[in-house]
């Protein structure tokens, strides 16, 4: 499993990632992060890579790349079982978290994309007083340039339906 970092992020939780590592050959089980502020709160965004399908958690209290590393398996997790996509999460990213690398972001449009999110979570968040799992839903119903105008539930559920037999 793959980890890709913001360099904010990583110096959040003391990694220092020097590479960029090719994609995961299970695209579930690559994912990108960024951390955020809205309103002096800290957040983390945690992006799939190929469909960026998105969960927002609180940054609080993570100061260490084993405290991100369970807050965001968990994270992750809790999002998709609410989201009917827990058997996805058993099948493709759980026994992928067994050995975890941490990489530098992949490209410029995974990037782009999370910044595009941030600006409306942070929106979401402190204007309107969503809380993160309704903001990550706002978030996964936007359509992204990056995936032909599809919004991120879709894509991932493209990805799923494209690995159902692996």
């Amino acid at each position: 499993m793959i980890f890709r970092l913001s360099h904010k992020l990583a110096k959040k939780i003391k990694e220092a990632p020097t590479d960029s590592l090719p994609p995961d050959s299970n695209p579930l089980a690559d994912w990108s992060g960024h951390v955020f502020t809205g309103d002096r709160t800290q957040y983390i965004l945690l992006t799939n890579t190929a469909s960026l399908y998105s969960v927002v958690m609180s940054g609080r209290g993570i100061t260490d790349d084993n405290e991100f590393l369970n807050r965001s398996l968990d994270g992750i997790r809790e999002f998709m079982v609410e989201d009917g996509l827990e058997f996805f999460y058993q099948k493709f990213i759980s026994p992928a978290s067994g050995t975890v690398e941490f990489s530098k972001a992949l490209n410029r449009s995974v990037t782009g994309s999370m910044n595009d999110m941030i600006y409306h979570a942070t929106m979401w968040l402190v204007e309107v007083g969503l809380s993160t799992f309704e903001t990550s839903l706002k978030l996964n119903e936007i359509p992204m340039s990056p995936l032909g105008y599809q919004d991120p539930r879709t894509a991932l559920k493209a990805l799923l339906v494209g690995n159902e037999d692996s």
